[in-house]
């Protein structure tokens, strides 16, 4: 497990971008990231420093109504999940679901716990929580990916 402490919202984007980075390194491409934390925590906050991170460079917005936002990047798609207004995990099997995690494709999920036995296990949990006037970020591999992945991360 990694903790560090980010004091506002540069240094959450800041890390998000090192969050890329790590991934980017790891010759095994791709990678499913669960961000855990209540409203106002800073998930929308730290996704959109690892698709900036990833090489985007236009607004990254939040999917609160969408469900999903794609982003073509040049290395890979990432997929930015936010399932907080999901009613049943099954309506995630009518939007296929399926197609978006494997391969190359990073995958950003916000609120996972509602997609249980439908999404994939992660690669890393993100677990964020108020901290003074700013965020407690802690990370947790899942798998081997994500050992790699953390193992790159530079706090």
């Amino acid at each position: 497990m990694l903790e560090t402490i980010a004091e506002n919202e540069q240094q959450m984007v800041a890390l998000g971008s090192a969050l890329a980075k790590a991934m980017s390194m790891n010759p095994e491409k791709g990678g499913i990231i669960y961000l855990d934390g209540e409203l106002g925590a800073g998930k929308t906050t730290f996704s959109r420093g690892v698709i900036q991170g990833l090489g985007h460079s236009g607004a990254v917005k939040s999917p609160t109504y969408t469900l999903v936002e794609p982003y073509e990047l040049a290395d890979c798609t990432a997929y930015h999940f936010d399932l907080y207004r999901l009613a049943d995990p099954e309506e995630l099997e009518y939007m296929g679901i399926r197609d978006y995690f494997g391969g190359q494709n990073i995958c950003l999920v916000e609120w996972p716990e509602r997609g249980t036995g439908v999404i994939p296990k992660p690669d890393v949990k993100l677990a964020i929580s108020h901290y003074n006037e700013g965020r407690k970020l802690s990370f947790c591999a899942c798998s081997s990916k994500g050992e790699v992945i953390l193992g790159a991360l530079d706090l």
